[in-house]
């Protein structure tokens, strides 16, 4: 990646990946600022030379979809107001369903039929549902764009790469490790497992108190 300034790079998992195991949840810790200290081929005096590299981990973004549980919904039937015949306005057809976990309500009574206005009601209660779940991913990426910006611009450095040591240094969670050579060839395991760990202890920390 030598002489590039800003790069983007795609990794994608083969298959349906289980839950935990996709490239997002194994990568996102990687996020930030990388410090990598190397002995430059052009440095005749053997100096040790620093720079580092900003690094922002986002997840792809997925078509969202939404099931609904029946056992989530309240359904209120109702006489029909207004012109549409005498059937409409005599009988209980038309129908409001209201999505108890979401306060979402939907009333349809265009229909002549209960049955036909449930349907009714049910589309838009979906797409409104899915509206909202798109809105609120949107809204998670956004903050999590944000806050990995935040971190590359106050230059936090996350891990330290030292070459003439072989030491790879990861500073949120004290690991160390002098492997860096394999590390450079794709062996990144052992840290990134030492990270989840670390993500998971924090979580239930939080959950406990």
């Amino acid at each position: 990646m030598g002489g590039y300034k800003d790069m983007s790079v795609a990794i994608k998992s083969k298959g349906v990946a289980k839950p935990g195991q996709t490239p997002y949840a194994k990568l996102k810790f990687e996020g930030g600022v990388h410090r990598v200290q190397r002995v430059p081929e052009t440095e005749s005096q053997g100096r040790i030379h620093t720079s580092a590299a900003g690094v922002l981990i986002l997840p792809e973004a997925e078509e969202i979809d939404v099931d609904i549980n029946m056992n989530d919904l309240r359904i209120d039937v109702y006489r029909s107001s207004g012109p549409g015949g005498q059937s409409v306005n005599t009988t209980d057809s038309a129908v409001r369903i209201t999505h108890v976990p979401t306060g979402i309500v939907v009333s349809c009574q265009n229909e002549k039929s209960q049955l036909q206005n449930k349907e009714s009601a049910l589309r838009i209660l979906r797409a409104r549902m899915l509206a909202a779940a798109q809105e609120e991913a949107e809204r998670i990426a956004s903050a999590e764009r944000k806050n990995q910006v935040r971190t590359v611009d106050r230059s936090e450095r996350i891990r330290t790469y030292n070459f003439p040591e072989n030491r790879l240094s990861d500073h949120r969670v004290n690991y160390k490790a002098n492997n860096l050579d394999s590390v450079m060839n794709g062996d990144l395991e052992a840290v990134i497992q030492s990270l989840i760990d670390a993500d998971r202890t924090a979580k239930l920390s939080a959950g406990n108190s």
